[in-house]
């Protein structure tokens, strides 16, 4: 009986790689291994029958070529890890059978995690079409249908030394399913045993850099391939439409921030500026004398407007809500998050001038990393560089935050309003903004953002950031949906 599956194995060390070639043949149902690296290890005894492919970047546009041409079989199974991969009992067949059940053009799953000896049980999410994430988990096994790679492999006219399989994979997905099984097929080492609140500024790390631009190139012309590209043209806005009493407010919305809320208000009190200009405490209901601390300075300096929520059901973004339809709120609504503080004396005056200058409904400033202590922490600043003026609204659907802080055109805002999550809020509204407004930015950095065991992102649980993963492929699917329909409506109207 013919097996139906060629597998692309990367090769690291020698040991590990004959580990898993060994769970792969084990399958039956693997006809050919091909080994991928930048030097030929098939000198190694446990190595033999085996082909390779000469490749220093197997994420490349190259690499999945060669793939697409040595694969004589009906699937492709392609291994990203150099660690040991073992296979669970009949799991290859099992991708097999969904593959070809629902005519996917590539399928993954769920899988255990092996760190440091211990086996725990690591869950993904189901692909939809606002998955862009360049770092969408799906695992180290995936399974594509060998017609669907070579159809994308032929359409593909740019030659990428990191966004190959990238490009591979939205390519795919525009003209068929990308599967998920929600079966533990199999077993992977993880090395990164990193907490959650140490990996996810990785993307933004300057020592990146090259490899961003390349992925959003190839999610821009994806979104041109899907009729969901926005070109650089936004509407006009005039900061005289409404009157308002202050010039400025910042909003912090808090719950039990004792330790720090004091020194986010000083950073607010301390700033000088020409212009009139608030701060608006939301205190959703703290317990652990937050609410005293606040008090503290309200009761001193009327500047500051402390409020208690009537309703019980709020998250950060309802909190958002209380504060931008305040009565006292100011023309842009400023964010401060209340672990942390600003840079200096001068942040509400560079960010309202910034404002009037770039003529934006949103902007979007830079922040440092720092511990409890304000001591710098690695990658340091944080200055989303990504963002450019020309692309930076399309390249938004790809990345997963717009960055820090924030500041919005309040009568904008109110007009969108914030979803009452306490996790991608800010993303959302960012999103909607840029969709018609132009988006500001200031690279230099504004605030000192805190990163301490107390922070609500530090260490996550997997099902934890799932979730937080899966609404904001969420909201990148309506955003794409609100562009293919803002698009038609303008190719119609043209």
């Amino acid at each position: 009986m013919e097996k139906p599956i060629t597998s692309f194995i990367l090769f690291k060390d020698t040991k590990w790689l004959c580990k898993t070639a060994v769970s792969l043949r084990k399958s039956g149902v693997v006809e050919r291994i091909v080994i991928v690296g930048g030097e030929d290890p098939r000198g190694a005894t446990c190595c033999p029958d085996t082909s390779f492919l000469l490749s220093s970047a197997p994420a490349s546009t190259a690499a999945v070529r060669d793939m697409a041409t040595l694969a004589a079989t009906d699937y492709i199974l392609v291994y990203i890890k150099a660690f040991p991969l073992q296979v669970g009992q009949f799991a290859l067949q099992r991708m097999l059978q969904v593959c070809d059940n629902t005519d996917a053009g590539m399928v993954y799953s769920d899988y255990f995690e092996n760190k440091d000896g211990q086996l725990t049980a690591h869950p993904v999410i189901d692909y939809q079409e606002g998955s862009l994430r360049d770092d969408f988990n799906f695992g180290s096994v995936m399974l594509f249908k060998t017609s669907a790679f070579r159809e994308a492999c032929r359409e593909m006219d740019e030659d990428f030394m990191f966004a190959g399989l990238y490009d591979l994979r939205l390519r795919i997905s525009e003209r068929h399913p990308v599967v998920r099984i929600p079966e533990m097929l199999y077993t992977e080492m993880e090395p990164d045993t990193r907490l959650s609140g140490e990996k996810q500024f990785d993307y933004v790390d300057p020592k990146n850099r090259e490899v961003q631009i390349e992925m959003e190139k190839a999610c821009t012309t994806h979104l041109k391939r899907i009729n969901a590209w926005l070109k650089p043209e936004f509407r006009d806005i005039s900061f005289d439409a409404e009157e308002f009493h202050f010039e400025a407010s910042v909003i912090i919305p808090v719950r039990n921030r004792v330790k720090t809320i004091g020194d986010a208000i000083n950073s607010v009190l301390s700033q000088e500026t020409d212009f009139s200009f608030n701060l608006i405490v939301i205190d959703n209901h703290s317990t652990d004398g937050t609410t005293e601390k606040i008090r503290e300075f309200s009761e001193k300096d009327d500047r500051v407007i402390h409020i208690i929520p009537d309703r019980h059901d709020l998250g950060i973004g309802g909190c958002w809500n209380e504060g931008v339809f305040h009565e006292k709120c100011g023309k842009f609504a400023v964010q401060l998050d209340s672990d942390d503080l600003y840079i200096d004396s001068k942040v509400l005056d560079r960010i309202v001038k910034a404002f009037h200058d770039q003529k934006c409904a949103m902007l979007v400033g830079s922040y440092k990393m720092v511990d409890f202590n304000l001591e710098d922490l690695p990658p340091g600043l944080i200055d989303h560089r990504e963002w450019t003026p020309d692309n930076g609204r399309n390249n938004a659907l790809r990345i997963n935050g717009l960055g820090a802080p924030r500041a919005f055109y309040t009568p904008v805002i109110r007009q969108i309003r914030v979803p009452n999550v306490s996790y991608g809020e800010d993303y959302a509204v960012g999103l909607a903004i840029s969709r018609k407004y132009r988006i500001g930015r200031i690279y230099e950095p504004l605030y000192l953002c805190r990163r301490w065991e107390g922070n609500t992102d530090a260490a996550l649980d997997v099902n934890r950031i799932n979730a937080h993963n899966l609404y904001k492929d969420r909201l990148r699917t309506f955003e794409l949906m609100a562009r293919k329909k803002l698009n038609k409506l303008d190719k119609n109207l043209s």
